[in-house]
C-alpha cells in the first residue's frame, strides 16, 4: 500500500472519533461537519482494507481491527506533532547545533562566557567551540567546517563576510622587573633594542608590518616565535623577553604577574571580527547566535578593559587571485 494513499487528516479524524466516541464531538474539534468526518474515516477504512469503527444509531465504537490499528495511528500523529514543534524551534532559533571557531584566547575566555549567557535564553541550542589558529579561521568558515568564527581581522577568504566587533590596541607585556615596566606608555622606537617573543606567525607578521615603514635600524623584529600566547607570557614573566599582543589577550596574563604597557606613536589597533559565509546560508540557530555574539563580545571586551568602543562594520573579504 503506497504511503501517499494515507493522509494525516484521515488519521486525525479516526483518532478523535475513537477518543470522543462520536462523529459530532470530533467534528467540533476539527472544525468540520460530522458528515465530513465520517467521510474521512470511510476513506481511511477503504485505504487500509478493514473496518475501523462499529457504527450504530446510538453509538460509535472501535472494531476489533480498529483497536489494533489505533496505537499505530496515534504514534504517527505524535511524531508529526513532534516534527512540527521541532520546526518551530528551528524557525525561532530556539534549537539547533552551532559550530563556532576561534583562536585559543577567545576560545578559552570570551566564547564560553557568551555561550553560557546564550543557552540560558535558548536551552535547546547546542554551541560547539573549535579552537582554530588565526591563519585557518577564514578558510574554515569558507569550507563549511564551522558555521561562524571570531578572531582578529584577516584580509583573506573567499565569499566570507567580516563584521568588526571591537577594537583592541596592541600592548607590551613584560615582567615587573623589566627596564620598561615603570613607564605607563612606551613608543615603538623604545622597542628596537628590546628582546621580543611573538606568539605565533600571525603575531610575528603583524609586528613586522606595523613597523615596516620605519628605517631598518628602527624596525621591531621578534627574536623568537612560539606557538601559544601562554608560552610567550611564561617567557616574559621570567624576564627573558617581552611580548607584544592585542590587549584582549590580557585575560590570560594575570597569573603570570605581567605589566601591561600601551604602545603609542602611533597607537596600533587590532580589530576582532565575526566571520560568516556569504555564498551559503547558515542555520537559524547559527544566525541567532552570531547576532547575539556581536553585542556580547563588545560588552565582554569593555568589561575587561581590553578594548575601545565596540564597532559595527561589515565588509566582504575575498582571497586574492
Amino acid at each position: 500500500m503506497p504511503l501517499t494513499r494515507l493522509t494525516l487528516r484521515q488519521l486525525e479524524a479516526f483518532v478523535l472519533v475513537a477518543d470522543m466516541r462520536g462523529f459530532s464531538a470530533a467534528a467540533g474539534r476539527l472544525g468540520l461537519s460530522a458528515q465530513a468526518v465520517s467521510q474521512l474515516v470511510g476513506e481511511l477504512e477503504a485505504t487500509v482494507g478493514f473496518r475501523l469503527l462499529e457504527r450504530t444509531t446510538r453509538r460509535v465504537e472501535l472494531s476489533s481491527a480498529g483497536r489494533d490499528y489505533l496505537a499505530s495511528a496515534q504514534s504517527v500523529l505524535r511524531h508529526v506533532q513532534a516534527a512540527e514543534m521541532a520546526a518551530d524551534d528551528v524557525r525561532n532559533r530556539a534549537s539547533g547545533l552551532v559550530r563556532v571557531g576561534a583562536p585559543l584566547v577567545l576560545a578559552a575566555t570570551a566564547l564560553p562566557q557568551a555561550i553560557q549567557h546564550y543557552v540560558r535564553q535558548r536551552p535547546k541550542v547546542v554551541v560547539r567551540i573549535r579552537d582554530i589558529s588565526v591563519d585557518h579561521l577564514v578558510d574554515a568558515v569558507s569550507s563549511g567546517d564551522i558555521d561562524i568564527a571570531i578572531g582578529p581581522d584577516r584580509a583573506s577568504g573567499e565569499g566570507v563576510e567580516s563584521q568588526a566587533v571591537f577594537d583592541s590596541p596592541w600592548v607590551l607585556w613584560c615582567s615587573p622587573k623589566h627596564p620598561l615596566a615603570a613607564r605607563r606608555r612606551i613608543r615603538w622606537s623604545d622597542l628596537h633594542s628590546i628582546p621580543l617573543v611573538a606568539a605565533g606567525r600571525d603575531h610575528e607578521i603583524s609586528v613586522e608590518r606595523m613597523r615596516l615603514s620605519a628605517p631598518e635600524d628602527q624596525r621591531v623584529v621578534p627574536v623568537d616565535v612560539v606557538d601559544n600566547i601562554s608560552t610567550a607570557f611564561g617567557i616574559a614573566a621570567q624576564g627573558l623577553a617581552a611580548t607584544l599582543a592585542p590587549a584582549y589577550v590580557g585575560v590570560l596574563a594575570a597569573p603570570f604577574g605581567l605589566v601591561m604597557l600601551r604602545v603609542v606613536a602611533p597607537e596600533t589597533v587590532r580589530k576582532v571580527c565575526l566571520y560568516r559565509p556569504v555564498d551559503r546560508s547558515i542555520s537559524p540557530a547559527a544566525q541567532g547566535f552570531a547576532e547575539f555574539l556581536i553585542g556580547e563580545l563588545g560588552a565582554w571586551a569593555a568589561s575587561h578593559g581590553v578594548a575601545g568602543r565596540p564597532v559595527s562594520r561589515k565588509r566582504t573579504v575575498r582571497k586574492s587571485a
